[in-house]
């Protein structure tokens, strides 16, 4: 199945003339996409397992959550992803007609910006680790090559590490589960020591005029 993945996110690459949006950003690649969902994938089942879900479905939605996303619209990936998935799961095996469902609707869902409380608790495993899979060292590391994409400098790196600590300050308030607040926390920790070990030893040199 995550072999399945791998090539369905390769495939979708190579079949673009142009190599499709922003695919210069290596985070708009198949590689990272697959790495993403990999991480995502182990994150939602370590939180299902501590929060009392169905790991099985959880594993899987997280498996197939973001398989469209590098040839359809954002605001389509996910019930693209959702079609794939119920195609897969039909067709290889004999997985039960509820797991099947449960898991489309998971990945279905996976994009919803509204109270969790309305989903699954499966869903709302794989919506927190989606979320959690962008703070942290991983989100730190991705800023920083970013810098070179944007053609900034070493001395900007304190600042594009602040953007992260910010943003999983906001992905802070949308976790709900005891499991995933402690995955947040131990995360912008590290953040903050990254962008406070910047700033002290990376300078800012500013000319006088």
């Amino acid at each position: 199945m995550e072999q399945f993945v791998h090539d369905y996110l390769e495939a979708s690459v190579e079949n673009e003339e142009e190599g499709g949006r922003m695919r210069w950003y290596p985070w708009h690649s198949a590689e990272y996409r697959f790495n993403h969902i990999r991480n995502v994938v182990d994150l939602a089942a370590e939180i299902a397992r501590a929060e009392g879900a169905n790991v099985d479905v959880t594993r899987v939605a997280a498996l197939f959550h973001d398989i469209a996303k590098l040839e359809v619209d954002q605001d389509l990936h996910a019930e693209e992803g959702a079609r794939i998935a119920r195609e897969y799961l039909e067709t290889h095996g004999d997985y039960p007609e509820s797991f099947v469902d449960q898991v489309c609707q998971s990945v279905i869902d996976h994009s919803y910006q509204e109270d969790l409380d309305d989903l699954s608790l499966e869903t709302q495993c794989l919506i927190e680790a989606d979320i959690l899979d962008k703070v942290g060292a991983n989100g730190a590391a991705l800023m920083l090559l970013r810098m070179g994409y944007e053609s900034r400098t070493h001395m900007d790196s304190a600042e594009m590490v602040g953007r992260v600590l910010e943003r999983g300050q906001d992905a802070r308030t949308r976790v709900q589960s005891d499991t995933a607040e402690s995955i947040a926390h131990r995360r912008l920790k590290r953040v903050k020591w990254i962008r406070e070990w910047l700033e002290s030893e990376v300078a800012n040199i500013e000319l006088e005029e």
